[in-house]
């Protein structure tokens, strides 16, 4: 294998601080080459996205800028929806013939494999890198807690008038004010 290329797949609906500091943590202190921030087409566990595709794929460049190593891949719209992280796997794999892929993978969903789709094949072809979340178990006993925030806790926030202060990277709120996204529909 000639690099490492963790996926760290997601809604990023939007992308906030926690994401931002796992995806910092994966490609500073992990033996990972790059790391590529994959927005979800058309999510398979019934997400529905408030943002569309493009807005989400301009915010994770704003976080991946920020990020040595660190990259964003539209990938997923090429890909047969709903999305599956196996078929994105399967097409990076092609994309990479030579990389080893690990997936990183919150604590948060970690209850949740036995409803991805052949989450054995997922895990064995991209060992998952375990980032942990303050209030859930830890996967394994190494993993490193990141802070609990949501993007749903972010997107009520943002309806609501309250500040996110704190929770997004200063570009991704810049970005997020400028195009008038998550804010409460008036009417």
């Amino acid at each position: 294998m000639s690099e490492t290329l963790a996926v760290y797949g997601g809604s990023f609906d939007p992308p906030h601080l926690a994401h931002f500091l796992v995806a910092s943590w994966v490609a500073s202190s992990l033996d990972v080459h790059r790391i590529v921030l994959v927005p979800t087409a058309t999510h398979a566990l019934g997400k529905h996205e408030s943002a569309s595709f493009a807005h989400r794929v301009a915010m994770c460049r704003l976080v991946a800028d920020r990020i040595a190593g660190a990259e964003v891949s539209e990938i997923e719209a090429a890909l047969p929806s709903p999305s599956r992280t196996l078929n994105l796997l399967e097409a990076l794999a092609l994309a990479h013939p030579t990389a080893m892929l690990r997936l990183v993978v919150g604590a948060d969903i970690a209850r949740e494999t036995a409803r991805w789709h052949r989450w054995d094949r997922v895990a064995t072809l991209a060992p998952p890198i375990w980032a942990g979340r303050i209030g859930y178990d830890k996967p394994t006993p190494d993993c490193i807690d990141f802070p609990d925030v949501s993007s749903t806790m972010i997107r009520e926030r943002l309806a609501s008038g309250a500040s996110v202060l704190g929770l997004l990277t200063d570009d991704v709120r810049s970005y997020i004010a400028a195009h008038g996204l998550y804010a409460k529909a008036s009417g």
